[in-house]
Parts: C-alpha cells; structure tokens; sequence
C-alpha cells in the first residue's frame, strides 16, 4: 500500500461507471420482480441478504423494539443531527405560489408543489447508514410529501429503523439491492409504486434506477464515496490526511484525490496517512481504496482548480490559504469544505447539508439531494385585456409564421368582444 502520484486520465478511468458490468443480472432482477412480486423479493433476500421475511414491511411493534437496542444517547444525537438537516433544508423551501406583474396586464409566476409519494433507499451490507436515513427522508418530508417509502436490505439494522422513524418515514421495507428499487419503481403486492426514488447504492442499485427510469423518476446516480483535496503549502498535512483516510474507510471502492502546487505536500500527508492507517479497525478497507486514489502535483493552484473543477468531485475540501477565492472560482463539486476546520464528516452528519451527492463526475450537471428533488413546478401567466392586447402582435406574428391558424384565432377572439 502506497500513495501514488496519478494523474486525471487515471481518476476519470478509475470512476467511470461500472454499470454495464451488472446490465444483465440487473435487467433479470427487475423482470422477476415485475412478474413475481413479493415472492421474488422474498427470494432474493433470502439468497443475496441470507434472511427469510417473514413480512416485507416493517411494523410499528419493530420500529418500537428498535429503540429498545439503541443507546438513548445515541437516540439523541441522531434528534440532534435531524434538527440541523432540516433546519437547512427548511431554507430550500420556496413559496408555494408568486407572481409577479412585468408589465402592465402580464402576471407571471411560480407554483410549486410536492410529489405525493416518493422511495427512499438507504444502504446496508457493510455498515449501517442511520445518517443517509435522515438525509434521505427528512427533505421530503421538509419539502410536503405526503408518503414517504423506504427500503433498506434485510436484516435492518436497529440503528436505522430508529434513524428512518425520527425522520418521519412513513413505510419501511426490508429489501435491499436492485430488487428494492424495482419494487418502488413497479409496485409489487405490498409495496406501492411511487413516483420518484432517491439515495445512494452500489453498482447494483444504481444501473437499477437507471433502467427503470421509464418508470419512475431518480435523483442522479451516487456511487461509492469520493473525496478531492485541493491544497496548497498552507495545509495542515495531519487535517488532510485525516479526511483521505476518512473518505477511503467508507468502502473498497471508495477513492481520494489531492491536487496541490507543493510538491513536498503529498509525502507529509502519506506520513500522516500510514499513522492513522496503522490504527485503523478498517484497514483493509482504507488499503482496497488507496488503490483508486492518489495526487497530482501542478504547477499552480489556478491550474489546480480548473483540473478539479473538470472532475467534478463529490466532495470537495478546499485547504488553501486564499480559500474563499477558491471557493469563488469552483463550480463543479458535490458539497464543499472550507478551510481547515471544516471536515468532511460535518457534513456526513452534522452540519445539516446533505451528504446524499453525485458521484464520479455527475456534480459537473447534478446537484446534491435537496428539497426540490421533491417538488415540481408549474409556470403561470395571468393576463388581462391591457395584457392580451400587448402581447398579441407578437403572438398571432409567430403563430401565422408557423402556419397555426387556430392559434392565432385564440387571441383574436378574445379582442373581438
């Protein structure tokens, strides 16, 4: 296990997605579903997740029995984290309805609107992601779904039954995988289709969102976690280092990227690295990971900042003495950190941003889960006679252009009076 120096070739290579590698046993899996319903979501739990189901959904006397195995001060600290992911969310909500007169007899305007029923999923497998739960379920409900539906891979973790309760879910499901996804997407017996699914997944889950996009509606892809670093001499190496090895424990595919203008940077940082390493319960992991990762040395930091704002990270953390000014000229990441006292894990947890984020380079034209993942909007106009009679030249001009006769009646019927 080393720190190596890479350059932006290998990082694009190295998170291109891997989805046509799963295409066909994810195509199978939604087929089955589709056809089979529950009994193929019980059979691929039992084979993918080695549990039986004796029920698909989780009941309330589960969710109650949760809380008995969770520590009470743990139970707090996740009310505490909800309260601050809503509190920001709560700053994303816009009016239902404004209008606005731009000329005399012309009112345009906003409506904004809820979706009714929106999926949730939340990961399991390695770790349970009470976090994600709350990131997840919390801006819809923020944002006025009426019926929030989650599912999260058999057996669930009690840890994010409490988590999904305290955000508000409505439904909670044990089933993980592509089979959940198709289960929200198509509906099965017990579980109704919804209109829109959001949350991150592996590889599986997320070729499941994409192929079912005819059906349902998704929030971007969001692979394994990634981390870029832009940093100059200025950097506290241990600060660093603390949030590469932060990022890379998540998973074997997670990776980290630094770009720095101090060639000397990355070897103080690796020292640290190899340290924390070493005392890492997750070692193995964060060795899987420093396989896709690595750093690249620019010539300055101007060039520094338009390498990272082509690849597009999910995370961003801005260590540099002039950090504002960077962070002025980023426009292509996920959520971004700034200066030294700000790790990553703030916002995995605590600060309230959402950490539900695009991956391996989808941040170049997708924002990070917010309330309007969860809302739609309709344009309105409101005219009256002064209006009509205004816009009408331009109106029946185009119309006729355009050989729409009709089109052109419409406004002419209307000033005929």
């Amino acid at each position: 296990m080393k720190w190596k120096q890479v350059d932006e070739d290998f990082w694009k290579g190295n998170r291109a997605s891997k989805v046509d590698s799963v295409a066909d046993a994810v195509r199978e899996i939604i087929e089955t579903v589709g056809r089979d319903g529950d009994k193929a979501l019980r059979e691929y739990t039992k084979r993918f997740d080695k549990t039986d189901l004796k029920s698909i959904a989780v009941s309330r006397d589960g969710i109650e029995a949760a809380y008995d195995e969770v520590d009470q001060a743990l139970v707090d600290e996740l009310e505490e984290a909800a309260y601050r992911i809503q509190r920001f969310h709560e700053m994303q909500v816009p009016p239902d309805l404004w209008t606005r007169e731009v000329e005399p007899g012309v009112t345009l305007g906003v409506k904004s609107t809820p979706l009714s029923r929106v999926g949730c999923y939340v990961p399991g497998g390695r770790a349970s992601y009470p976090s994600t739960a709350l990131m997840c379920v919390i801006p819809a409900r923020v944002a006025g779904v009426d019926e929030i539906v989650c599912c999260t891979p058999a057996p669930v973790n009690p840890l994010t039954l409490v988590a999904l309760d305290i955000a508000g879910a409505d439904e909670i499901y044990a089933v993980g995988g592509a089979q959940a996804i198709a289960a929200m997407a198509l509906g099965t017996e017990s579980v109704e289709p919804v209109q829109k699914i959001v949350g991150p997944g592996n590889v599986y889950v997320t070729a499941a969102k994409a192929m079912l996009r005819n059906n349902v509606e998704i929030d971007f892809p969001a692979g394994p976690s990634e981390i870029g670093v832009l940093a100059d001499s200025s950097a506290d190496p241990r600060f660093v280092a603390a949030d590469l090895v932060a990022q890379a424990e998540h998973d074997p595919s997670s990776a980290c990227l630094l770009i720095t203008d101090d060639p000397g940077l990355p070897d103080r940082i690796w020292a640290e690295m190899e340290r924390m390493i070493a005392a890492s319960e997750r070692k193995g992991i964060i060795a899987k990971a420093l396989e896709n990762s690595g750093y690249i040395v620019v010539d300055d930091l101007e060039l520094g900042i338009e390498m990272m704002n082509t690849i597009a990270p999910e995370h961003l953390s801005i260590q540099t003495r002039e950090a504002m000014d960077v962070l002025a000229k980023t426009v292509n990441a996920g959520s971004i950190f700034v200066g030294p006292y700000t790790p990553v894990a703030a916002g995995d947890y605590a600060s309230g941003t959402n950490h539900v984020l695009p991956t391996a380079g989808h941040a170049a034209t997708a924002s990070g889960l917010n309330v309007a993942h969860f809302r739609k909007t309709s344009t309105v106009q409101i005219l009256t006679r002064e209006g009509l009679d205004a816009l009408a030249p331009t109106i029946e001009a185009i119309a006729s252009a355009e050989g729409l006769a009709a089109h052109c009646e419409s406004v002419r019927v209307r000033r005929s009076e």
